[in-house]
């Protein structure tokens, strides 16, 4: 079975879906977690690298010591052409490590859910325009030179893109479920609010759509472990 090194940095930012979509599409999960002192490689232990989100900043380095080496890891990565997927934050520290740029979102932070549009379908992203979970407040504003964009938001260009053939950032959260939705509007209430939302009408938007968000996020993962596995 394929072996997956997945890099969580928050409790709150977990595998969510993932731990059972990736099982369930021949591949096994081996999660580290840096911020209760794990070690992270210098290199990927394994046939895949998947990077999750988390409440600090891509160059937080004073925040988050291990954020070094996971960009780290994520440059040998890329250029050892291993099947990587960054998801949010881990997008951004994918687009840093290839020598992108991250910023905080000028247009505001975009929570719940939201669309996305699929502008340039590839190995992992079927075309069309798909329902996603949102949440974040910085956004890649500029790519490397080396990416290919895929798709975009309403507000934002990079939601999703490439660097080389294999290595994969999404803005948004395809692992997200509704009780990971309600713990971060809970943790986030007061963004929510200048934003003039409502925490329980986000979690109930997110809640409503979960059918069709499985459908999309299942799909991409199965994509993802078909590059995996070949």
């Amino acid at each position: 079975m394929a072996r997956v090194l997945v890099v969580q940095h928050a409790a709150h930012e977990g595998l969510g879906s993932l731990q059972d979509w990736l099982p369930a599409a021949g591949v096994d999960v081996h999660p580290i977690h840096p911020y209760l002192g794990h070690r992270v490689p210098p290199y990927v232990e394994g046939d895949a690298l998947i990077v999750l989100g988390g409440p600090m900043g891509a160059l937080d380095d004073d925040v988050a010591s291990w954020l070094p080496a996971t960009r780290a890891l994520l440059a040998s990565a890329i250029d050892d052409g291993v099947p990587t997927l960054g998801i949010c934050l881990g997008a951004q520290l994918l687009a840093v490590a290839a020598g992108g740029e991250v910023r905080r979102g000028a247009l505001g932070p975009e929570l719940g859910l939201d669309t996305v549009t699929v502008s340039q379908p590839d190995l992992l992203l079927p075309s069309g325009e798909w329902p996603v979970v949102q949440w974040h407040f910085d956004t890649v504003v500029r790519l490397p030179e080396s990416a290919a964009l895929l798709a975009s938001s309403s507000r934002y260009a990079a939601q999703a893109f490439r660097v080389g053939e294999v290595a994969w950032g999404l803005q948004f959260h395809l692992e997200a479920t509704a009780d990971m939705v309600a713990e971060w509007a809970r943790i986030d209430a007061g963004a929510l609010a200048e934003e003039g939302r409502d925490a329980a009408s986000v979690v109930a938007e997110v809640a409503a759509a979960s059918g069709d968000l499985e459908a999309v996020g299942v799909q991409v993962i199965q994509r993802f472990a078909h590059v995996i596995t070949g």
